[in-house]
């Protein structure tokens, strides 16, 4: 036995007449061949997950332990038959391949070697972090042109599982996989959503070496999670612009892909591989009879919080009163003050008014309107004659809209979320945030929608806050990145 390409534990040569045997069931990776005194003797030190299995007769591990559990094989000097991996060495050369930016072989070299601290077990495991726009599954593609695996790539929207088809059958020229959205196509390159790997992993787990989830930070949710874990791919790459999520479970990535193998963020590249760029934070005032109602509205809204002890700000805080609103009248009362706080925040006709000078101004360039809810997005629509893009909008519709923004024949698109990531916004310059949550990494996605380099571009950021609501901290505190600084 001996360990993989740069050194990742990987099965390379089975020894039949080993009395261990690796197996993969239903997710899982079996043992067998070793009793619980093997490693209670010292001698062979199994990762934590691997536990002994009384049902069967057997340790079993999560797929994922795979690599793992070689490398301890290995170093207790113990031969194996490897039943487990399905997944195939490939021989794709790249027909098409754009000349690497410096950042992207370094960060290709550092996910390699194990990342900052070039540790042996994270070698080929890892997560990169990269701005929105700066060729992250560009990246992607050197990395399987590299590893030469069977390779699954994970993505949250069938919009983006379109694009990875297209640029990886650009780029090795032979068929590439689907899965998701109806269809079941495997080939040892194959793109699937994040809900059809949850589903499916428990039988595709062991037919790929290599794993690459774009956008990462989706996985730690706990049924995204199983999907990493039933499978056993001992080379593993996440993609993300922003690892950090609400709940702070972005830890989870550790065991789930790896650590952090490199990092830049959009002040670090911008530019020279970013646009470059401003942000202008546009405060507008409520009207006399808005504020009022304002007020009103949330004081409602804030004294059911107090009366019931609901911290907002704890993990459990919007469950809680979403279930407390639900019992009363008074609960139900307090819930529809919340919504029309927010509703006078989040389109405050000042703010609209705002927005049409910014349409005539920029009626030249190319810009993206952004808002919390759809509600606002058709408002906004309706009065400014403005495509809408909300998750309503069916793919075909989604399609063609965008490609007229890139044609020039629409010059501003709205939308809620679903442009927040992943999908490739053309070559827009100028982004509205009408109204948006507190989360950093939302902000930064946005951000990132208008800064694919072109030559004499600038882009801009403007954000409309009405003055004196909820929205001035939720501003303060999603603007709490380098790239605001």
């Amino acid at each position: 036995m001996s360990s993989g390409k740069n050194g990742t534990a990987e099965d390379v040569g089975d020894d039949e007449s080993a009395t261990v045997t690796l197996r993969f069931v239903a997710g899982t990776l079996e043992v067998r061949g070793l009793g619980q005194s093997d490693e209670e003797s010292g001698r062979l030190t199994l990762p934590v997950a691997c536990e002994w299995d009384k049902r069967t007769a057997c340790f079993r591990a999560p797929a994922s332990d795979y690599g793992p559990v070689i490398r301890a094989l290995l170093i207790a000097r113990i031969s194996y038959q490897d039943d487990a991996r399905a997944y195939e060495t490939l021989d794709y050369s790249l027909r098409m391949a754009h000349a690497p930016r410096p950042f992207q072989t370094e960060a290709l070299q550092a996910w390699l070697s194990g990342g900052p601290d070039a540790i042996a077990e994270h070698r080929g495991r890892g997560v990169v972090v990269l701005p929105t726009g700066a060729g992250k599954s560009h990246l992607a593609v050197m990395a399987i042109q590299d590893r030469q695996r069977s390779t699954l790539i994970v993505v949250p929207t069938l919009d983006l599982v379109h694009q990875w088809f297209e640029l990886l059958k650009r780029s090795f020229a032979v068929d590439i996989g689907v899965i998701g959205g109806g269809e079941y196509k495997l080939e040892p390159i194959t793109v699937t959503t994040y809900d059809s790997a949850y589903i499916h992993m428990e039988n595709l787990g062991n037919k790929f070496g290599f794993i690459i989830f774009d956008e990462a930070h989706h996985l730690p949710g706990e049924a995204y999670s199983f999907s990493a874990l039933s499978c056993l791919a001992p080379y593993r790459l996440g993609l993300t612009a922003t690892p950090e999520r609400a709940d702070g479970r972005e830890e989870a990535l550790l065991g789930l892909i790896g650590p952090i193998s490199y990092r830049k963020e959009i002040g670090e590249l911008a530019g020279e591989y970013l646009a470059e760029y401003d942000t202008e934070r546009i405060v507008v005032s409520l009207s006399a009879d808005e504020r009022e109602e304002y007020d009103s509205e949330r004081e409602i809204y804030l004294g059911f919080l107090r009366s019931q002890g609901i911290r907002m700000g704890s993990p459990r805080g919007w469950t809680d009163f979403i279930i407390r609103s639900s019992r009363s009248t008074e609960g139900r009362r307090a819930m529809k003050a919340y919504r029309r706080q927010r509703a006078l925040a989040f389109a405050a006709p000042a703010k609209l008014d705002t927005l049409e000078f910014l349409l005539h101004d920029h009626r030249g360039d190319r810009m993206l309107i952004f808002t919390e809810d759809n509600a606002t997005a058709y408002e906004i629509s309706r009065r400014f004659l403005v495509p809408g893009i909300t998750h309503q909008t069916k793919v075909t519709e989604r399609a063609t809209i965008l490609e007229r923004l890139k044609e020039g024949k629409y010059r501003a698109v709205v939308t809620s979320k679903v442009l927040n990531e992943g999908v490739d916004v053309p070559d827009a310059n100028i982004a509205v945030i009408v109204s948006g949550s507190g989360s950093v990494r939302e902000h930064v996605q946005r951000l990132g929608r208008i800064l694919r380099r072109k030559e004499g571009k600038r882009a801009l950021l403007y954000e409309l806050i009405a003055a004196n609501t909820a929205e001035t901290g939720t501003s303060e505190r999603r603007r709490e990145h380098d790239a605001y600084r």
